[in-house]
C-alpha cells in the first residue's frame, strides 16, 4: 500500500502501479512469510491476479531464481479462493461462497493449525468486521498516491492495534506486523 493507505491507484491495476518498489530483499521475505503460511485465503480479484502470473513464473527461466521461488510457493501453497461466481479454480485451490462465505472462514479458521494469510481489501474488511483477524502485516511503499482505492472499505468503529514487529528494507518499503486489539480489551 502507499502512505496514504491506497492499494491501487488507478481502477483495475490490482496493486500493480509503477509505484511499488518491489525488489529481491523484499521479494526474498515474502516468499520467507509465505512459505510459513499454512494455508492463502484470496478473493477472486487477487486470486486472478495470482493465477495469471505466478504458475507460469515458477518455469520462467529469464526471471530470477527468487520470483521463480514465489511462483512455486503460490502453486504449491494450499488456498481457498472466496468467490460468488467461479466454480473451479487450479492450484491446490478450493473455493469457498455463498452468503455463509465468513462462516465457512471461520469454521476454516477454527480447524487450521498455523498462519492463515487473507489477500483481498474487501474481504480483509469484512473478516476484520467479523473479529476473524488477529494480525495485520501491512507494507508500505514509499509513495503518496493522493487517490485511488484504500485499503480497507469504510469501516465504523476504531480498531486498536499493537506494534509486534516493524522491518524496513533498503527499497524503503516498510512492513509492520500489528495484533488487534480484542474490542473488550480496548474498553
Amino acid at each position: 500500500m502507499s502512505l496514504d493507505l491506497r492499494i491501487e491507484q488507478v481502477p483495475g491495476d490490482n496493486g500493480a502501479g509503477e509505484w511499488l518498489r518491489i525488489d529481491e530483499e523484499f521479494h526474498r521475505e515474502a516468499n520467507a512469510q509465505a512459505q510459513a503460511l499454512a494455508l492463502m485465503v484470496q478473493g477472486r480479484v487477487v486470486y486472478e491476479v495470482m493465477e495469471e502470473y505466478w504458475p507460469r513464473a515458477r518455469a520462467d527461466v529469464s526471471l530470477p531464481d527468487y520470483m521463480r521461488e514465489y511462483g512455486e510457493i503460490w502453486t504449491a501453497k494450499p488456498k481457498v479462493l472466496v468467490s460468488r461466481t467461479r466454480r473451479s479454480a487450479d492450484h491446490n485451490t478450493r473455493i469457498i461462497g455463498g452468503d455463509d462465505a465468513i462462516e465457512q472462514l471461520a469454521a476454516l479458521r477454527a480447524q487450521t493449525d498455523g498462519t492463515i494469510s487473507v489477500g483481498g481489501a474487501a474481504l480483509a474488511t469484512q473478516l476484520l468486521r467479523a473479529g476473524l483477524l488477529d494480525e495485520l502485516l501491512l507494507c508500505t511503499h514509499p509513495a503518496i498516491l493522493g487517490f485511488g482505492r484504500p485499503l480497507f472499505d469504510e469501516y465504523d468503529v476504531p480498531i486498536d492495534l499493537d506494534l509486534l514487529e516493524q522491518r524496513s528494507f533498503g527499497s524503503g518499503v516498510t512492513m509492520r506486523r500489528y495484533a488487534i486489539r480484542d474490542v473488550s480489551e480496548a474498553s
